[in-house]
């Protein structure tokens, strides 16, 4: 009786572990904040009552909220755009070396295997105003006069910290993008240059539409792993100087763990995986636009 059971239902079998821990590792988590996001919840202790919607509209009357938004939305952009452009860059070259393939791609691998936090530490260190090496040499070639605050001046933080997560970002994208780029024939690009196209011809009407679906996957990814990037900024910047680097998760973290308004900052991550929800559904529209069109 057990065996026929099991051999009938073979499949919800194999996937009944895989489910229960995801509900435990994630419906709950999703739905406690659900909870909390419409009562009082409070990390001082006191009694829990339900208040509807007003955490939501005192986060959304919030002008730090909206300035937290702007600034997730300027670090997304500005990580998500080169990381993409560079980590193509990078994957078309190592796609044309012969030579050495191997010894390239594990150095184009290393920013990747580091821990977050020995990746702050480090560039930490290097930008440092008063021994970082990096303005020791800027003033060693006389491009600058005096060191620069990378991280303490409010107009250079967020591009600072942009630019350490693209340097941290790009070997996802050159990694993925080279494999796509490794399962097209190059009888095509041949067959394409006997017919006269050019290099960006070849490049737009071959390379791009069988690189364009994984490239979107990436996309899709990386917006929410950095829209929710929480440990990169926090351990530079730790949101500063003054609210420069106040990004939605430390905007959370903060209403959470230091005004310890556990409804509130319940509230705030609720709004954010509705922001996201529609993100990807947008870009999963287009990305199902692609793959139709790889098909015909």
């Amino acid at each position: 009786m057990i065996r026929k059971f099991v051999n009938r239902h073979m499949c919800g079998v194999f996937i009944a572990p895989a489910f229960l821990v995801t509900i435990l590792l994630l419906a709950y988590p999703i739905g406690i904040s659900i909870f909390y996001s419409f009562t009082n919840k409070n990390l001082l202790g006191k009694a829990v009552t339900f208040v509807g919607f007003r955490n939501y509209q005192a986060v959304l009357s919030n002008p730090e909220f909206y300035q937290a938004l702007w600034n997730t939305i300027v670090y997304t952009v500005i990580s998500l755009s080169l990381q993409l452009v560079l980590g193509f860059a990078v994957a078309l070259s190592l796609n044309r070396i012969e030579r050495l393939k191997g010894m390239f791609r594990t150095l184009v691998l290393i920013p990747w295997a580091f821990p977050m936090i020995i990746v702050t530490f480090t560039w930490s260190y290097l930008l440092n105003d008063l021994y970082g090496i990096v303005n020791a040499k800027l003033i060693q070639w006389g491009l600058i006069a005096q060191p620069i605050q990378f991280l303490a001046d409010p107009k250079l933080a967020m591009i600072t910290v942009s630019l350490i997560n693209v340097w941290f970002g790009v070997p996802l994208f050159a990694v993925n993008i080279l494999a796509s780029l490794q399962t097209i024939s190059r009888d095509l690009y041949e067959a394409a240059q006997i017919d006269g196209a050019s290099g960006l011809q070849r490049f737009r009407f071959i390379t791009l539409p069988f690189v364009r679906v994984v490239a979107g996957l990436l996309i899709i990814l990386r917006t929410i792993w950095i829209f929710n990037s929480f440990d990169l900024i926090f351990l530079l910047t730790g949101g500063g100087p003054g609210t420069s680097t106040v990004t939605v998760p430390i905007f959370a973290y903060r209403m959470g763990w230091t005004l310890y308004s556990l409804g509130r900052s319940s509230a705030v991550t609720i709004l954010l995986l509705l922001f996201l929800t529609a993100a990807c559904l947008i870009y999963f529209k287009i990305l199902d636009h692609w793959e139709r069109e790889v098909e015909q």
